[in-house]
């Protein structure tokens, strides 16, 4: 996530097409801009996770994949495709006895969205424990929906950093973010989904469309990590520290209703009919790393041999959204650089967003005078879904690669050129989103942290590490990161000066002199942009 004022400055204006009506509202949203500010909290005891017991069916599957072992390891297995990652949802939500904790950036008013909410409620009916934490940036026009949700007697929502005035249109949230910038600046950007305090999901991805292709316009490549054994624990601690947090608000504290809960519950059973939230395909067969869907798996723990592995969580505080100053020992971004200032001999980073900046630079400066091979996958131009963060990465390119540093740009086109991608991409845009490092192949750093100044500086975030050879083999494998495909490799032209785009799909003797897909004017309208948005907003 970045470029987080650019999205604000696009609302739809559908609502205000005639003149007067225009100013009336703008004039309204600027008194309630003026008027900012969240409400008081009463005190109220903390809520805290349950914890994993052999009397519910994933507690048991928890303890049989760990074999009941001591050594302090965890049981992991990746979710590289898009359609295994939402099913691992379904079968986790369906089997759930004691309680779900989700926690997330986007939940989408679409299709996936709605059909998880669903499923939400129904574990809740069944007395399922269900806590639902949103960051707001997204949730406008979505408050009857949620307080549908949270109108069943075992299920809370909660909003991180929430806007207060006038939530139903982007509109109006646009002028009270300008109103009260200086908080609403700050995102909780985690990603994480518990289930019974036994196996926990965390990695890149939202819960909307576009993160699990079903989206028709652009869809994401992501990456997740489905965990059990001592790493969850230790997930479900960040999760209470962020619930019981003085900046997450109850949804009925910050969306006021006049409906009685048989209203609401009636609302949100109507908005989350199968028609407006149909069920994806089943699966069948198997992952391209020849695994079965989680629910296979979980029917049957000792027919799959999961990945044991040292493995951690951690987060950023959420009081970083007050402007708290973190230690910066303790700061996931920091953590992420001391792991891979640590490395031997090569790191691979894939991130959709990549701003080094010139403590990045440093630090691919020392990590290059030890010898330490540097592979950078990023989104190019035409695919990033944020081209202003692409425009500031464009400033370091050349001096990256006079250091040596191989850069590969994630390209629709190129992507196409893959049999694989084109298949699950068909008449959609591909992005890159997913966040890994793999660092001498043997560490693993996954979770929602971009390398960009907004995810180090204003955005809370959400980690794992991981140390396993075998995770690190089967990443390499899945994204082909030892014989890269589907992107452009970037290169320093004859010059030293400027750069040009090598195609390594079939046409793989394609030399572009200029960014793929993307026409000057886009370029220059993005570099006027650029010089009115900081770099630390990005």
């Amino acid at each position: 996530m970045a470029g987080l004022m650019l999205k604000l400055i696009a609302p739809s204006f559908s609502a205000l097409r005639r003149p007067a009506l225009r100013l009336a509202a703008a004039g309204f949203a600027l008194i309630l801009a003026g008027c900012a500010g969240l409400p008081p909290r009463a005190p109220e005891p903390p809520t805290l996770s349950i914890a994993a017991s052999p009397a519910t069916t994933l507690g048991r599957a928890a303890a049989s994949l760990n074999n009941a072992a001591q050594d302090g390891l965890s049981s992991v297995r990746p979710l590289v495709e898009a359609s295994f990652a939402l099913d691992a949802r379904f079968e986790l939500m369906r089997r759930a006895q004691a309680s779900l904790d989700v926690q997330t950036y986007q939940l989408g008013k679409d299709k996936t969205g709605l059909l998880l909410l669903r499923e939400l409620r129904d574990a809740a009916r069944r007395g399922v424990r269900v806590r639902l934490l949103l960051d707001d940036f997204y949730t406008a026009g979505m408050d009857s929906l949620l307080l549908g949700l949270a109108a069943e007697p075992n299920a809370e929502v909660r909003l991180f950093n929430p806007f207060v005035n006038a939530r139903d249109h982007s509109a109006t949230r646009w002028l009270e973010f300008f109103g009260d910038f200086r908080r609403l600046n700050h995102r909780m950007h985690n990603k994480l989904f518990v289930a019974d305090g036994a196996l926990a999901i965390a990695g890149g991805r939202n819960l909307a469309d576009e993160y699990f292709l079903r989206s028709e316009g652009a869809n994401f490549i992501d990456f997740e990590l489905v965990m059990a054994g001592p790493v969850v624990p230790e997930a479900a601690r960040i999760f209470d520290t962020y619930w019981n947090s003085d900046v997450v608000y109850p949804i009925q504290r910050i969306a006021g209703t006049s409906d009685a809960p048989e209203a609401l519950k009636a609302g949100f059973e109507a908005a989350t009919a199968p028609i407006h939230a149909p069920p994806p395909a089943p699966l069948s067969g198997t992952d391209l790393m020849g695994d079965a869907p989680l629910g296979a798996q979980l029917a049957d723990v000792g027919r799959v041999k999961w990945m044991r592995a040292d493995a951690h969580a951690a987060a950023d505080s959420p009081h970083k959204a007050l402007g708290a100053l973190t230690p910066a020992s303790e700061s996931l971004a920091a953590r992420f650089h001391e792991m891979t200032a640590s490395a031997r001999s090569d790191v691979i980073v894939i991130s959709p967003y990549f701003i080094p900046g010139d403590e990045g630079m440093a630090r691919i400066r020392e990590g290059r005078a030890r010898g330490v091979r540097i592979s950078v996958v990023t989104n190019s131009l035409a695919d990033s879904d944020e081209p202003l963060v692409n425009i500031n990465y464009n400033r370091y390119r050349v001096d990256m690669l006079k250091l040596g540093v191989n850069l590969y740009e994630v390209s629709t086109e190129q992507l196409k050129r893959n049999r694989q991608f084109r298949t699950l991409l068909k008449k959609a845009r591909g992005r890159l989103h997913a966040k890994l490092a793999i660092v001498d192949r043997e560490w693993v750093l996954l979770g929602s942290m971009n390398l960009d100044p907004r995810s180090a500086r204003l955005n809370t975030e959400f980690g794992v590490r991981v140390r396993s050879f075998e995770l690190s083999q089967a990443l390499l494998y899945a994204y082909q990161l030892d014989d890269i495909e589907g992107v452009y490799r970037v290169v320093l032209m004859p010059d030293g000066k400027n750069v040009q785009w090598i195609g390594t799909g079939d046409v793989d003797n394609e030399v572009l002199d200029s960014e793929p897909d993307s026409s000057l004017l886009t370029r220059l309208q993005l570099l006027l942009f650029s010089w009115f948005v900081p770099t630390d907003q990005l």
